[in-house]
């Protein structure tokens, strides 16, 4: 049996020219107690994965002799700008899950805050490396009546 992640695909315009595509994943989604939204509260955790969807040549130009940044390595200290985010499309992932009160839509929304550029350094594929910041905001409602026969909590691991 396949398991696919709940994810969802964030678009972002930046000041530079840049597109960048966050790929949003919820890596984990429990039961964690009461809450007064339907009587269930969730423990949701999401990570993302940020992808240059397109890139100005002026950009490429700029970092062509830079030295390699590597995704294991510390990230360098040096040589960051904060670029401004012009637009976004959020990504929203919806899922259902089965709970000890009933099934539930749950939904999750993820929007980027900041963007940092970093000119000094490249990735392999010769473009500069971005690093975003970004939040997310989980939200539920009942889905309707189940029967449970498993355990009323899931983990979604990657």
């Amino acid at each position: 049996m396949s398991w696919q992640l709940p994810h969802g695909f964030a678009r972002l315009e930046l000041s530079d020219g840049t597109i960048l595509l966050m790929d949003v994943m919820v890596i984990e989604l429990k039961e964690a107690g009461f809450s007064p939204f339907g009587g269930v509260k969730f423990d949701v955790k999401a990570i993302a994965d940020v992808i240059i969807d397109s890139l100005p040549e002026e950009l490429k130009e700029r970092v062509r002799d830079k030295p390699i940044y590597h995704p294991w390595q510390e990230l360098p200290a040096d040589g960051w700008e904060l670029i401004d985010i012009r637009a976004q499309e959020p990504a929203v992932i919806e899922t259902t899950v089965n709970t000890s009160k009933g099934l539930f839509s749950v939904r999750v929304v993820t929007e980027a805050t900041m963007v940092a550029r970093n000119l000094s350094y490249r990735d392999f594929k010769g473009q500069p490396i971005y690093y975003v910041f970004w939040v997310y905001k989980a939200s539920w409602k009942p889905a309707g009546k189940v029967t449970l026969t498993a355990p009323a909590v899931g983990h979604v691991h990657r």
